[in-house]
């Protein structure tokens, strides 16, 4: 049996986490009891609401845990089960502690319906970001055909699925992105009308440009200026599904911005936030078509992978520099 080790929080952090959040340390590894299942993690997902459990502060999920393991999605193999619905061999995804190796249950894990496809696929756009962009679009957002769709932090796990879904149904679609490889990206390989460099001086005077009869559809990651600049640009009646603010997650001041009341009135825009976990009734048939979707080469999927379990805490990190292209997941064994 392989070593084990598991990655712990080990403080809170003050602005950006650094190398010194996270605690690696060698443990047992567990041994298989009855109606259990010893499971062997080969992908890690890092996601960005997982800053938000790294604090005292109230949020929609629990804070981690000083000194407990950090916790998200990954994909794992069953190595041993008493189990008669789970077998050696078997891959599995389920929201897991950060450990090689793993004593878990029936309800912590799901088998994934096929091994045909990257594996990694099952930590984007067939998991959770995939779930997130599916629902957030499509029923808040609830674009027609001929609307123009604006997405924020386009190139990445969520918001390059929303912007080929908002393809798919027929809509002209901007995606907004920092730097020229990311900006390149949407347009020349994912079908994207337009893509926007939110770095570049210029950005707002582009924005205006690439969206000259307005916005129907706001999908919003980032908050901050980008979405203050393309307030100025809905339409009415336009819809802002609220799925992230990326850029306030490290900053602990208050976020001050253009006061939007008048705007939301004045257009009778419908602006929601959402957490995808309020759809999971209609999970199985959001991934059978995204799935379809993605076998009929309608849906591409970006991944920047992070070798090594050590790496994980510089993984994380590389969400909120912008280092990472797409989603970002950790590989720890074949």
């Amino acid at each position: 049996m392989m070593q084990n080790k598991q990655i712990l929080f080990n403080k809170i952090p003050e602005g950006m986490p650094q190398e010194d959040t996270f605690k690696i340390e060698e443990i047992d590894t567990p041994k298989l009891e009855s109606d259990g299942v010893l499971v062997q993690t080969l992908y890690i997902s890092v996601d960005p609401y997982m800053r938000g459990r790294m604090t005292k502060a109230d949020s929609y999920v629990q804070p981690f845990e000083i000194g407990k393991p950090i916790v998200s999605h990954v994909v794992a193999k069953v190595i041993d089960s008493t189990l008669a619905d789970y077998k050696k061999g078997d891959v599995v995804v389920g929201m897991l502690p950060w450990r090689i190796i793993n004593h878990v249950q029936a309800d912590q894990i799901t088998k994934v319906p096929t091994t045909d496809v990257p594996l990694d696929l099952y930590l984007s756009v067939l998991g959770m970001p995939g779930q997130t962009a599916y629902h957030g679009l499509l029923d808040i957002g609830q674009p027609k055909a001929g609307d123009t769709v604006v997405v924020s932090a386009a190139s990445g796990a969520v918001g390059s699925v929303v912007g080929q879904i908002a393809k798919i149904k027929g809509c002209r679609v901007v995606g907004i992105a920092g730097g020229d490889k990311k900006v390149n990206y949407l347009t020349e390989t994912l079908g994207f009308d337009a893509g926007i460099d939110y770095k570049k001086e210029d950005f707002a005077e582009a924005l205006a440009q690439a969206v000259p009869d307005g916005i129907d559809v706001y999908f919003e990651n980032v908050g901050g200026t980008v979405g203050d600049e393309v307030f100025k640009h809905l339409n009415r009646f336009a819809r802002v599904p609220v799925c992230g603010a990326i850029s306030s997650y490290n900053h602990p001041e208050a976020d001050i911005g253009p006061r939007i009341q008048g705007t939301l009135i004045k257009k009778q825009v419908m602006m929601r936030g959402f957490l995808v976990s309020e759809f999971a009734n209609a999970f199985k048939e959001a991934s059978e078509q995204l799935a379809t979707w993605v076998q009929e080469g309608k849906i591409q999927s970006q991944v920047t992978i992070e070798d090594g379990f050590e790496n994980a805490p510089h993984a994380f990190k590389n969400l909120f520099t912008g280092d990472n292209f797409g989603k970002q997941v950790i590989k720890v064994t074949e």
